[in-house]
């Protein structure tokens, strides 16, 4: 079973050349399941979550009892080969086909873990994501809680921000609309740092059991892939960032100059100074990324 945004996130990368090795590496997925995925429909909505396989009709296969051994040899250890247990089943007893043994082993082998393919560094990969609050002092003493959304394009470290009265799931598709268009097109992947009204259920890290529907919907209409990093993973360093680099040491005489300071740092950490991790500005970065970006689909 694998999520609809799986599925929108695989064929996101499909589209975009990556080969079903780099994108199995990239999701998290089988090369098997990347190439299955690559063969079915496009993903255009996020009814129902997960998609789960259909159920056929016929007698349990011979491998089916054999589960729990497979699993308690895997257990003890996780890199025997899938011949190593077959001649093991044999041993014990199995008397049923190869292929029905080896799915039944793909089944229950833990899931090895592959080290990501990291796109980071070319252009158009990554975009990053997440909310964030700061206390803000006004010149006449007063103090505000601040929300703002922030996102970067990983490769330009372009910036953009929007300061939010909420952290809902519509706030988080209009800014992410907002930012789409000032970035001026669509990276592959949007990474978040699993703010609250993304997802609904799951472990810690990228895995999501069960996500927001609007923001699943939202997500396949605008077109770009999702993932999720563990906690304080670089998005929260992206927060971070905009409130030591933003908020730490500025007053405001009120709302309004807190919103013109906010356009004018943009400005400049945009288009004037050099990033700290490039040494390059980043809007000269961002114009390399443009050939890369995609189209944005959400109407204007």
């Amino acid at each position: 079973m694998r999520s609809k945004l799986v599925r929108h996130e695989i064929q996101v990368l499909l589209r975009a050349g990556h080969g079903p090795t780099d994108v199995a590496a990239r999701v998290g997925v089988s090369v098997r399941t990347v190439r299955r995925v690559a063969a079915e429909g496009a993903v255009t909505n996020a009814d129902g979550g997960i998609e789960r396989p259909e159920r056929k009709a016929g007698r349990p296969s011979k491998a089916t009892p054999f589960a729990p051994t497979v699993s308690a040899w895997l257990a003890t250890e996780p890199s025997l080969s899938t011949e190593e247990l077959l001649r093991r089943a044999i041993d014990s007893g199995y008397c049923g086909h190869k292929t029905a043994f080896y799915a039944l082993v793909a089944g229950v082998r833990p899931p090895r873990p592959t080290p990501a393919a990291r796109f980071d560094g070319l252009p158009g990969q990554f975009s990053q994501h997440d909310f964030g609050q700061v206390d803000v002092r006004f010149l006449d003493g007063r103090t505000k809680r601040v929300r703002f959304f922030a996102s970067r394009l990983t490769y330009s470290r372009f910036v953009a921000v929007t300061l939010v009265d909420d952290e809902r799931t519509e706030t988080i598709v209009r800014c992410l609309e907002r930012h789409f268009v000032a970035f001026g097109g669509l990276p592959l992947l949007a990474v978040f740092d699993r703010p609250k009204a993304t997802a609904k259920s799951g472990p810690k890290g990228r895995d999501v059991e069960a996500w927001n529907s609007t923001f699943a919907q939202a997500i396949i209409h605008i077109g770009v892939g999702v993932e999720m990093r563990a906690p304080r993973g670089s998005p929260e360093r992206l927060v971070v960032w905009v409130r030591s680099a933003f908020f730490k040491h500025r007053r405001f005489r009120d709302q309004a100059d807190l919103d013109a300071q906010l356009d004018a740092w943009l400005v400049e950490v945009n288009t004037k100074t050099p990033s700290s991790k490039t040494n390059e500005i980043p809007e000269i970065r961002r114009l390399e990324e443009l050939v890369r970006l995609r189209p944005i689909k959400v109407p204007r």
